[in-house]
């Protein structure tokens, strides 16, 4: 009989969510990155507080890095506490960091960060979205098939 993970579901327990990303980018692309904190980040990430929607990824002299974020000082921290918005490391493969940066470059896209969670090993994970903007109309667009689609499923439930 397998061992079920702590952390249940697939994705293991959120951090921090950017729902707002989905609605304001079409997502071509997501990548699991790794993130490289402190001990504080860490024990503050499991509180939960984190924020991750006004922040954005970039690529610098071949590496990535997560800016923006918000995790606040852990509250039992003392003074090694953590800066709660410094740049942090994520960390890819070096091919996925050069297709990233040359779709960033050339084709006008942008890295969004969409959640921060924990794998079943525990270690702090990001997923990032490689993303095109959506113009005004795109997002009516969107509401309007996120509507009729929740419509169909109700004359659906009601005929069937």
């Amino acid at each position: 009989m397998a061992a079920k993970a702590k952390s249940g579901g697939l994705k293991g327990r959120i951090a921090a969510d950017n729902r707002k990303a989905r609605h304001l980018y079409f997502i071509e692309q997501e990548y699991e990155a790794g993130l490289a904190l402190t001990g504080t980040e860490i024990k503050s990430l499991r509180d939960g507080k984190a924020n991750i929607t006004e922040s954005y990824a970039e690529v610098r002299d071949g590496e990535v890095w997560l800016v923006n974020a918000y995790i606040p000082e852990f509250s039992h921290g003392n003074r090694f506490n953590h800066e709660p918005r410094r740049p942090r490391k994520l960390l890819l493969h070096k091919r996925e960091i050069n297709r990233m940066g040359g779709a960033v470059k050339l084709d006008g896209m942008t890295l969004v960060p969409l959640k921060i969670f924990f794998n079943d090993r525990g270690r702090a994970k990001l997923d990032l979205g490689l993303g095109k903007g959506k113009k005004l109309h795109d997002k009516r667009e969107t509401e309007k098939q996120r509507d009729w689609d929740r419509q169909k499923s109700r004359l659906m439930k009601d005929l069937g």
